[in-house]
């Protein structure tokens, strides 16, 4: 007999901090070698656009990973996708610390996407072990790895390859990987009901989720909120630079002031999750970003704006996108009983495919001597459409309940 809802979520959950190393380690791999690019090229003897094209494959395959791996996990369990997907990055972690060649190399870089896998299933087991407002707070702590790991991986990135050589940054994130892989299997329980019983084809999962309106308000406010920061991490630098004129180092303390700002919405999602329902914070939220956007347009375009005031702005993104995540994580994997895992990876998949056909569109019309106004006009257009969203998912929640949270 299968055990209950109320049984599974009795398990005893791994602590905290295993959730925010896994959301973490998910995502450090994309930035944290990115100061090393011209060196890898250099002495793998390619050009710097060949060696740069392993920033595209691997966000291709972390979009096809976060797509397949939620299905897996419904079928064959969470412990055991988590195990397998920290292996293969640690065998490819090291695969790309010795590669020869640039061949070899990208391979290997295309297999250490198998990390991403993680995200998706911390959310699910933080779900199936938790309850109501306690999932959205530890969702919410969960996410902080998640927002200042790609902020402290070129930092990372740039010491290890300064001291040791570019190498040394794939032999950290094997070290890293076993780390995790160590504490998977300590204290990473199997939380799937009935792990290997399903029977439903991944095609049919597919199309139960897809037909969930649930399942693409929630989605859709993601993909929004997650092209705000994208746009704000292309086009910061450039208006930095270009209109105001600030060091390097300057921009860096500038800018964390977002992820500053992500983890004071973080905090606050588990506040309010016990006091207001769902889809309002979601709705709080995407106001919150773009009043505060627009507050900075207004102040932009009618007068000299400094850059404090800028990126004072530009931290309603981090502080919108803290009470974003993790309500709309808990609101997509609410929509098929069952089916968590393939929807918290395909939304995952999504937001992150979304947020970067957004990224790519603004890129377009940015340049070297874009304005303050110009930026914060994109972010707010792109704020919007996530605050649309919100206001669908508060429509939809509206709507009798298929199933239980």
């Amino acid at each position: 007999m299968p055990r209950s809802v109320d049984a599974r979520k009795s398990t005893h959950p791994p602590r905290r901090t295993v959730f925010i190393l896994m959301t973490a380690m998910s995502v450090l791999p994309v930035t944290v070698y990115l100061p090393a690019l011209p060196n890898i090229a250099g002495a793998l003897g390619t050009s710097f656009a060949l060696v740069n094209l392993s920033i595209a494959v691997y966000a291709i395959a972390t979009a096809l990973t976060e797509a397949v791996s939620g299905a897996l996990s419904d079928r064959y369990g969470r412990r055991p996708v988590v195990l397998v997907s920290v292996s293969v990055f640690i065998v490819a972690s090291i695969g790309c610390a010795l590669a020869p060649g640039i061949e070899v190399f990208l391979v290997c870089r295309t297999f250490q996407a198998a990390i991403a896998a993680c995200f998706s299933a911390a959310m699910v087991v933080i779900k199936e072990t938790s309850s109501g407002h306690e999932a959205v707070r530890k969702i919410g702590f969960a996410s902080m790895g998640w927002a200042l790991a790609p902020m402290l991986g070129p930092t990372l990135g740039g010491v290890l390859d300064e001291l040791f050589g570019w190498r040394s940054i794939f032999v950290v994130l094997a070290v890293l990987g076993g780390v995790v892989l160590v504490v998977s299997m300590r204290q990473l329980e199997e939380t799937s009901l009935r792990p290997g019983d399903s029977k439903e084809s991944f095609p049919s999962s597919l199309r139960r989720v897809l037909g969930s309106s649930r399942f693409w308000a929630y989605t859709l406010c993601m993909a929004f909120s997650m092209g705000t920061l994208y746009v704000f991490l292309g086009g910061a630098p450039l208006v930095m630079s270009g209109h105001f004129g600030g060091s390097s180092v300057a921009l860096g303390l500038y800018m964390a002031m977002v992820p500053g700002g992500f983890v004071l919405g973080g905090y606050l999602s588990g506040i309010l999750a016990s006091r207001v329902f769902r889809s309002r914070i979601l709705v709080y939220a995407r106001i919150l970003t773009c009043s505060g956007l627009l507050a900075g347009l207004i102040l932009a375009t009618l007068h000299g704006i400094h850059p404090l005031a800028f990126f004072a702005a530009c931290m309603f993104i981090g502080i919108g996108n803290g009470l974003t995540m993790p309500v709309a994580n808990m609101g997509v994997m609410s929509g098929r009983d069952g089916l968590a895992g393939t929807a918290a990876g395909l939304s995952a998949a999504m937001s992150i495919g979304g947020g970067a056909l957004m990224s790519s569109a603004a890129g377009s019309s940015l340049g070297a001597g874009s304005s303050p106004h110009h930026l914060l006009a994109l972010l707010l257009a792109s704020a919007s459409l996530a605050l649309s969203a919100a206001l669908l998912a508060a429509l939809v929640d509206r709507q009798p309940r298929a199933c239980p949270d």
